[in-house]
């Protein structure tokens, strides 16, 4: 229903394996005379073809100078994105091949000979390519010859790759490589708005209008930071405008997302591009289990975005108030902080603790909320403020996600570039780190070092199911220092996590807990 209703065509399943390898071994016979594609390479694309991924290969002779060739090959059901790369020899003679790609209707893409990638999804297209539905049947990469000399041969070879889901994590190693390399803490925001929902900003006459992705990317540039999420509320049509700006920020990873905006509370749903129908009540989504496992379908991280927020009139659905059981396994975070409200009374801490009480292990994240990506970065709700800092292997998508997943998180809620706060737990030989498990028998000691820099003046408290862990001399006196505290296990499952309070009385940072025999 949701599909017909938002003009989407039904995806249908895809080929079976040994009907899809029929269909290009078919291909390669009825290609093979025509001396454009070569034979062999056409069976290396049906064995290889579990894999989602075809390579095509050919000649390009002077003859055809001034010509458009075609290059066929079949788009299988069930795909949601075609990518492909493109390579030539003949550079150093002057051959020059430009780009283009056709599906069975109209043109997709025509780059001239700038680009040597192209990927077209449904959502989102690499710039000179129009995003939308993917057709099943034959489409054309379309190569344009402006120039080759007459006596020579240009060999080509591209590699065609299908996409089945939009997640990030399922596109070809081509469109997300690592923007930075080796595990680090990356720092980011996780929750903001652009022109695409209810983001503005002032016009060149000073009008507030929608206001382009291209200066929430910039704001976060100018915060330093190293990622975003844009999520706007139940749009996806942000994620072109991201994949156009990505190579331009090279040095900040653009998550997609979105806030699926419901009248009971929203939620957070990042690394897909893939439609979740959010029209909560309906009879397409009678409950929000509905709507959760729909999202976890599709590999998406999903939280409760501003939990403890009213709703009425000012803010419609803002505060979390769905009816019926929620089952709360089915989100990985919780917003704990959001942009405005970091102070203890309006904070979401309140809510996200009362999960972990009741056994939930749920990841506490913060989101500025940013809505007017122009105001200054000095202003609470500014873009990066508050700040999720995320400990990952690298800075990509997946590992960002992997690393919120874990837990391996703490927020600044300040915002800074630098501050730092890191929780190692020992119980006898073992170790854990916030978001990770530790075994502790009754009666052993556990001790906690909470590493902290950038912080002088703060104060360090630990706190075990909500409750303050007395320790002495836990006030941060330099710019790197770690606080050692000691407590006795129960034998009972806890969960303890680490703050450190502000000289000026507000938290400056907020960390995730380590889980005792949970």
């Amino acid at each position: 229903m949701a599909d017909a209703l938002l003009g989407r065509a039904p995806r249908r399943a895809a080929l079976k394996p040994i009907r899809f390898l029929l269909l290009v071994a078919l291909f390669c016979i009825a290609s093979c005379g025509s001396g454009m594609l070569l034979c062999e390479a056409q069976r290396q694309a049906g064995s290889a073809s579990s894999q989602n991924a075809i390579v095509l290969e050919g000649d390009i002779r002077g003859a055809q100078n001034h010509s458009y060739v075609e290059v066929p090959f079949e788009v299988p059901a069930g795909v949601a994105r075609v990518t492909i790369t493109f390579a030539y020899t003949g550079r150093e003679q002057h051959t020059a091949l430009d780009l283009g790609l056709e599906d069975p209707t109209e043109l997709r893409c025509w780059s001239g000979g700038n680009k040597r990638l192209l990927t077209v999804g449904v959502s989102d297209a690499t710039p000179s390519c129009l995003p939308g539905l993917i057709p099943v049947g034959k489409w054309n990469v379309l190569i344009g010859v402006p120039n080759i000399r007459p006596q020579l041969k240009a060999h080509y070879t591209l590699h065609v790759m299908f996409s089945r889901t939009g997640l990030v994590a399922d596109e070809p190693a081509e469109l997300f490589a690592p923007l930075r390399a080796g595990p680090a803490w990356y720092r980011g925001d996780l929750h903001m708005h652009t022109g695409h929902s209810d983001g503005t900003c002032p016009s060149q006459a000073g009008k507030m209008v929608p206001c382009p992705v291209y200066f929430t990317a910039d704001a976060a540039a100018r915060r330093g930071l190293d990622f975003i999420a844009i999520t706007d509320h139940n749009a996806t049509s942000q994620y072109d405008a991201m994949r156009e700006l990505q190579p331009y920020f090279d040095k900040l990873l653009l998550i997609p997302g979105r806030e699926i905006t419901t009248f009971y509370g929203h939620i957070n749903l990042l690394g897909t591009t893939q439609f979740v129908d959010f029209r909560l009540g309906s009879k397409s989504v009678p409950d929000v289990n509905t709507l959760l496992r729909r999202a976890k379908d599709i590999g998406a991280l999903t939280s409760i975005n501003h939990p403890r927020d009213a709703t009425g009139e000012i803010c419609m659905g803002c505060g979390w108030t769905p009816p019926g059981a929620v089952d709360m396994h089915l989100f990985g975070a919780v917003e704990a902080v959001n942009g405005g409200s970091e102070d203890a009374a309006h904070s979401g801490i309140p809510f996200w603790e009362a999960q972990l009480d009741r056994g939930f292990r749920l990841t506490g994240i913060g989101g500025s909320d940013n809505h007017r990506p122009m105001m200054p970065l000095s202003e609470a709700g500014s873009i990066g403020s508050p700040t999720t800092v995320v400990y990952a292997k690298e800075l990509s998508e997946s590992a960002i996600l992997e690393g919120i997943r874990a837990g391996h998180v703490f927020l600044d809620l300040s915002g800074t570039k630098d501050r730092l706060l890191e929780v190692t737990a020992k119980a006898g030989g073992s170790m854990a780190h916030m978001g990770d498990g530790l075994e502790a028998a009754k009666d052993l000691v556990m001790s906690f070092d909470v590493h902290v820099m950038k912080a002088a003046g703060g104060t360090v408290v630990l706190l075990a199911d909500g409750k303050e862990i007395q320790a002495a001399d836990l006030v941060v006196s330099g710019d790197d220092q770690t606080k050692h505290v000691l407590w006795t296990s129960d034998g009972r499952r806890h969960w303890i996590r680490a703050n450190v309070k502000g000289s000026d009385g507000e938290w400056w940072l907020v960390g995730n807990p380590v889980y005792v025999n949970w």
